[in-house]
């Protein structure tokens, strides 16, 4: 029997290293190390059997391009996030926090899939009988979807191949170890070894896998960073815990924009697809109310409408508070100052709190417009033009820059009702649109005069 050696591992990148430091040499993390305990590999390599097939040399011109197929979940937002359905043979990583729903989600889409083709759903962390009860909670029908309780890899790939499902769902890949890993379930070189076996797997059979991956306290997926780049598609589950509304995000698509969101309302039936997630994000909405301003953002190819709430209280300690939720917090402290040097408004003693309602995170620069005039709004106690929506980029010189897609969020925003619009001045639609009136500006401080003066 070969002997074993310790090395130590890193929780971080994966790197090992022979001897225990207090910072990782690979990735200068600190106090990541753990010790593992290694097996000497034997003779004959794990993936002999693939590696000796012999992959011709050919040039690229050569190569014909084909449409891939793609197959629909029968979940429409889950669709949008994918780019128009799975795509057979692909590998799809999806992460959330704990109970936001994305064996439930998967457990839906698997009922409908199952219809129309095969389909297998690998539990490691759920009996069948908890399944069958969240089954029966959820009213769907199970009869087509094949269920397999079992977390030792080599197992789960000989069923892949006797049953060949067309579609997989391994739930959770944290959950899943390998015998020729010594290491705990869960560790990063399980993580990493049982995710290129599956996604190699994928690629040879043209099964899709649908993998279920934890998340740290950061909120970052669990295990290697490798496990992300190995996948083709990663999407995020996100909400608010008290909130009933789940949004689901692609942060790398292969096949497909990674912009796009998905809006879910969780129900006692489990999770349904919102079509006008704007009306949610706007249904407490008040325009008479100070350090309020609607903002028009775009998430793929969906405008939405969210609204943008400040707060601007005197400063009660040395340092002014800067937080913001669902926003860029290191922005603020850029757009406060170019608030005072281009508009004369002083924040400095003061503290800000931003906060984007609905708990949508929003990352596009389009927002800075929004944010500067519900600041301003918020500190002079003076409430913006009523049926009115904003976005914009704002320049370090108090220029407000043109966003993408403008003539899209203003009929967005007409067609829920708004009248009125400041956009920046190369953001003017070139059709006039009917009972909405467009204010551009070409610097801040034209904006908030125009607030002003209404």
């Amino acid at each position: 029997m070969a002997k074993t050696r310790t090395v130590y591992t890193c929780s971080e990148c994966g790197g090992q290293t022979p001897k225990w430091q207090g910072q990782c040499p690979h990735c200068q993390a600190w106090n990541t190390l753990t010790e593992t305990q290694v097996v000497p590999a034997a003779a004959s390599p794990r993936f002999q059997a693939w590696a000796a097939q012999a992959v011709p040399v050919q040039r690229l011109a050569d190569v014909q391009a084909q449409e891939l197929p793609r197959d629909p979940s029968g979940i429409d937002e889950l669709d949008r996030v994918l780019g128009g359905g799975l795509v057979r043979g692909s590998v799809v990583l999806i992460g959330g926090d704990p109970g936001i729903g994305k064996s439930t989600l998967l457990l839906q889409a698997l009922s409908t899939m199952g219809l129309m083709q095969s389909v297998l759903y690998v539990s490691g962390e759920e009996s069948p009988q908890q399944i069958a009860l969240r089954a029966s909670r959820l009213a769907v029908d199970t009869r087509s979807v094949k269920l397999l309780a079992e977390i030792r890899l080599e197992t789960i790939l000989s069923t892949l191949r006797d049953e060949a499902p067309e579609v997989a769902v391994i739930d959770s890949i944290q959950t899943l170890y390998t015998e020729q890993v010594t290491s705990a379930p869960g560790s990063v070189s399980q993580v990493r070894e049982c995710a290129a076996q599956l996604t190699r797997m994928a690629k040879q059979t043209g099964t899709t896998i649908l993998l279920v991956g934890h998340v740290t306290k950061e909120g970052s997926l669990a295990g290697p960073r490798v496990l992300e780049h190995m996948v083709d598609t990663v999407l995020y589950f996100e909400g608010e815990a008290h909130s009933s509304y789940r949004m689901i995000r692609a942060i790398k698509n292969r096949f497909g924009a990674v912009n796009e969101l998905g809006v879910f309302a969780m129900t006692d039936r489990g999770l349904k697809g919102v079509s006008n997630p704007s009306a949610i994000f706007l249904s407490s909405y008040r325009d008479d109310v100070p350090g309020s301003c609607v903002l028009v953002t775009q998430e793929g190819t969906r405008p939405l409408l969210v609204e943008i709430q400040a707060l601007v209280d005197d400063a009660h300690g040395f340092q002014p508070k800067r937080l913001t939720l669902g926003l860029e917090q290191n922005r603020l402290g850029m757009l406060l100052a170019v608030l005072h040097r281009h508009a004369g408004i002083a924040c400095f003693d003061s503290d800000v709190f931003l906060n984007a309602v609905g708990g949508v995170k929003i990352t596009e620069p389009a927002a800075d417009l929004a944010v500067l005039l519900a600041i301003v709004s918020s500190l002079k106690n003076r409430a913006l033009p009523e049926k009115m929506v904003v976005f914009g980029e704002v320049g370090l010189a108090g220029e407000v820059r043109p966003v993408t897609r403008g003539q899209e969020r203003l009929k967005e925003a007409s067609k829920l009702g708004f009248q009125r619009a400041i956009v920046p001045t190369a953001n003017r639609p070139r059709q006039a649109i009917e009972g909405f009136e467009v204010i551009t500006v070409d610097t801040l401080a034209e904006a908030v005069e125009y607030c002003r003066s209404v």
